[in-house]
C-alpha cells in the first residue's frame, strides 16, 4: 500500500499562517508528507521552511516547482538550506511548466527534455556542496561556484512531473520518481510502465524509481457541495493544454469536447455546467460525504502501483482552514482505528 500524503493548495487560498498552524496536526494524523505547488500561489519553500520548524518527521515536498522561476544554482542553495533546517526531509518535485508560465518569468519554453536533465544535474551538484562549473547545451553556470558550508544532508530525491511518452521515459532514466497529476488508475499504470521501461534501459532497478500521483478530494455531508468545488478544478484541467489531451487519450474525448465547446461559446461558467456528475465520477477526484468514503474510493489508485498517493484537499466551504482541519482530524481518527490491534 502507498504512503498517503496531503496537499493544501487546490481551488482555494489557504492563508499560509493557518497552514503552518495545522502542520503538527497533519503530522499527527499520519500523513507522510505535506506537498505544495506553485504557479501564482504562495511559495513552496518559504511555506515548507515554516512547517519544518513546527514538525519533526513530516516530509516536505514541492509538487511542483517549475524550472523557470529560479536558476538551478538558486534552487540548489534553497534545497540545501531546507535540508539542513529539516534534518533531511525534502522531497523535491520539478517540472518544465508550459509556454505561459515560462513567459511569466522571461523564459522560453523549448527543449524540455534537455532542460530538465541539465537543471536537475546543476541542482544536485549545488545542493551536495560540490564545485559547480557546469557547461551544458542550455545552462552555463560559469566558474567557481560552491556553497560556503558543507551541507549536513547533501542528498534528496528529485521527482519530475511527466505525462507524455518522452518525458516519462526520461524520468525513469534520471529521476527518483514521477509526479502524476489528473490520471485515472489505468493511465497511472500506463505512465508507470513507461517510467519503469526508462529505468530498465538505464540499468536502474525499477524499485528505485517511485510513482507518485495526486487524487483531489472534497468532503461535505451534502455531496453536491463537495462536487461543486471539484467541478471548478476539473473544468480548468479539461480546457488546459496537455491535461485535456491526456484526458482525451484516457477515453474521454467526447466529454472533454463538450466542456471545451461550452467554454468557447459561453465561458468558464458554461464549461462548468457541461461537466456532468457522471463524467466527474470517472475522473481522479473524490467528492465524498466522509473521510472514510474518501479512503475507500482511493483504493483503485492505491492498487495501481503508486508509492505515494497525494491527497490535495479541496474545501467545500468558505471556511477553508476549518474545512481542512475537520478532514485532517477525521483522517487521523481513521488512521488510529487502523492501528488498533484486533481483538483476540
Amino acid at each position: 500500500m502507498p504512503i498517503y500524503d496531503i496537499e493544501l493548495n487546490s481551488a482555494a487560498h489557504y492563508p499560509v499562517s493557518g497552514i503552518v498552524e495545522l502542520s503538527p496536526l497533519i503530522e499527527e494524523a499520519g500523513f507522510g508528507a505535506f506537498w505544495k505547488g506553485e504557479s501564482n500561489s504562495t511559495d513552496p519553500l518559504v511555506l515548507l521552511s515554516a512547517i519544518a520548524a513546527r514538525t519533526k518527521k513530516l516530509k516536505l515536498g514541492t509538487a511542483i516547482y517549475h524550472i523557470y522561476g529560479r536558476s538551478a544554482i538558486t534552487l540548489g542553495i534553497q534545497s540545501a538550506t531546507l535540508q539542513d533546517l529539516s534534518a533531511g526531509r525534502l522531497l523535491l518535485g520539478l517540472g518544465v511548466a508550459n509556454v505561459t508560465i515560462a513567459a511569466w518569468h522571461g523564459g522560453t519554453f523549448d527543449r524540455p527534455l534537455r532542460r530538465i536533465r541539465e537543471y536537475m544535474e546543476i541542482v544536485r551538484q549545488t545542493a551536495a556542496g560540490e564545485r559547480v562549473e557546469y557547461k551544458g547545451e542550455i545552462y552555463d553556470t560559469g566558474k567557481r561556484f560552491q556553497l560556503s558550508w558543507k551541507p549536513s544532508h547533501p542528498h534528496f530525491p528529485i521527482y519530475v512531473a511527466a505525462l507524455g511518452p518522452q518525458m516519462t521515459h526520461l524520468v525513469g532514466k534520471i529521476a527518483d520518481g514521477v509526479m502524476i497529476n489528473m490520471a485515472t488508475p489505468a493511465k497511472i499504470r500506463d505512465i508507470a510502465g513507461r517510467v519503469h521501461a526508462g529505468a530498465r534501459e538505464a540499468g536502474r532497478a525499477v524499485s528505485d524509481v517511485h510513482i507518485i500521483t495526486k487524487v483531489r478530494v472534497s468532503v461535505n455531508p451534502d455531496r453536491a457541495k463537495a462536487r461543486a468545488r471539484l467541478r471548478q478544478v476539473l473544468t480548468f484541467y479539461n480546457i488546459a493544454d496537455h491535461y485535456s489531451d491526456m484526458l482525451k487519450a484516457s477515453g474521454f474525448e467526447t466529454e472533454v469536447g463538450a466542456v471545451q465547446t461550452a467554454f468557447r461559446e459561453g465561458g468558464f461558467k458554461a464549461a462548468q455546467e457541461a461537466l456532468t456528475d457522471s463524467y466527474m465520477d470517472k475522473l481522479p477526484v473524490v467528492p465524498a460525504t466522509s473521510a472514510g468514503e474518501v479512503r475507500e474510493r482511493l483504493s483503485p489508485f492505491a492498487e495501481a502501483g503508486v508509492d505515494r498517493l497525494v491527497v490535495p484537499y479541496v474545501p467545500s466551504t468558505e471556511d477553508v482552514l476549518g474545512d481542512a482541519r475537520r478532514f485532517i482530524e477525521a483522517w487521523g481518527n481513521l488512521s488510529k482505528e487502523k492501528e488498533k490491534p484486533a481483538n483476540v
